[in-house]
């Protein structure tokens, strides 16, 4: 290793990204990580010997953001260290930290400070994902698709994400339907042309040509949260008015409870949970399933699996 200089220890990183990287053994799926040193401690590292993470999450940088960073870097220098993996002789890869890196080649640095670890393949995936979604100001969709990919590709569990990122199951439920949301309707939240707040209104919404109505009306007319709900609320009465035509209506009070235990099975599994009964208190639950892993995670739920 050319030419290192050790420098002093820095604070643990974030919480679901320092259990990852801490020095100490840690009781989970991915094997320990062992230090490039004894020490585990900070280095100084050529620009020139460092590659790019292929695992990385987010395909796109604000160009403005990272010259604001850029010109950060040349006055503070880098205050938090990039993390890298040894590939070979000068030779490393990113596993956390790209705006850093980029925006210190903009700032026409030749070394940058960083922590260098050992990981496989999946620990490298893991790793980018939760330090993006910790550091990084992803969006809503980016967050999702960074959830989905820790359940799917690095073979979590629901609990087992949660605890990693430190958001509770039904936080990242909501996070996961947006993935469920026509393409459309996931550009423009990406985009930020909606909010989180506009995309789970929308998700109630169970025909898409009306889905796509209520968002073309509400990036047009810039329409608050508030205002998108109540379109849904009222589409969806509409809907239910109709359907109840030609059936006797159930007692107000029990409709309300009906739908209070509907809404609370529709945020517990994150998806659009349908419960029906009648005056004598016969119906039926419907969970729908858009995949093979989204009934997997309905039943992880269920504890059926």
């Amino acid at each position: 290793m050319a030419d290192k200089k050790p420098l002093p220890k820095k604070n643990a990183l974030g919480r679901g990204l320092g259990a990852l990287l801490e020095d100490s053994p840690q009781k989970s799926k991915s094997q320990d990580l062992i230090p490039a040193s004894p020490s585990a401690g900070i280095y100084e590292i050529s620009l020139d010997e460092i590659f790019v993470n292929p695992y990385q999450p987010r395909t796109h940088f604000d160009k403005d953001a990272l010259q604001e960073l850029a010109e950060s870097i040349k006055v503070q220098g880098i205050i938090q260290p990039i993390t890298v993996r040894k590939l070979g002789d000068k030779e490393y890869q990113l596993i956390s930290g790209e705006r850093r890196f980029q925006a210190s080649k903009i700032a026409g640095l030749e070394r940058v400070p960083a922590y260098i670890r050992t990981a496989n393949d999946q620990q490298m995936l893991e790793m980018a994902l939760i330090e993006n979604i910790q550091r990084e100001n992803l969006n809503a969709l980016e967050i999702a698709h960074s959830y989905q990919r820790l359940l799917t590709e690095c073979e979590l569990k629901q609990e087992e994400l949660g605890d990693r990122v430190g958001k509770n199951r039904t936080t990242v439920n909501n996070y996961l339907r947006l993935l469920k949301l026509p393409p459309d309707i996931q550009a423009g939240l990406r985009d930020n042309r909606i909010s989180m707040g506009h995309a789970r209104a929308l998700i109630n919404v169970e025909d898409v040509d009306k889905q796509l109505a209520i968002y073309k009306k509400t990036v047009e007319e810039e329409l608050s949260v508030r205002a998108v709900e109540a379109l849904v609320k009222s589409l969806n009465d509409n809907k239910a008015d109709k359907v109840s035509a030609d059936k006797p209506d159930l007692d107000p009070v029990r409709k309300y409870e009906i739908n209070k235990i509907q809404q609370r099975l529709a945020s517990h599994f994150g998806s659009r949970v349908q419960l029906k009964a009648d005056a004598k208190n016969k119906g039926e639950i419907k969970i729908p399933f858009t995949s093979t892993s989204d009934l997997n995670r309905i039943l992880e739920i269920l504890e059926i699996i």
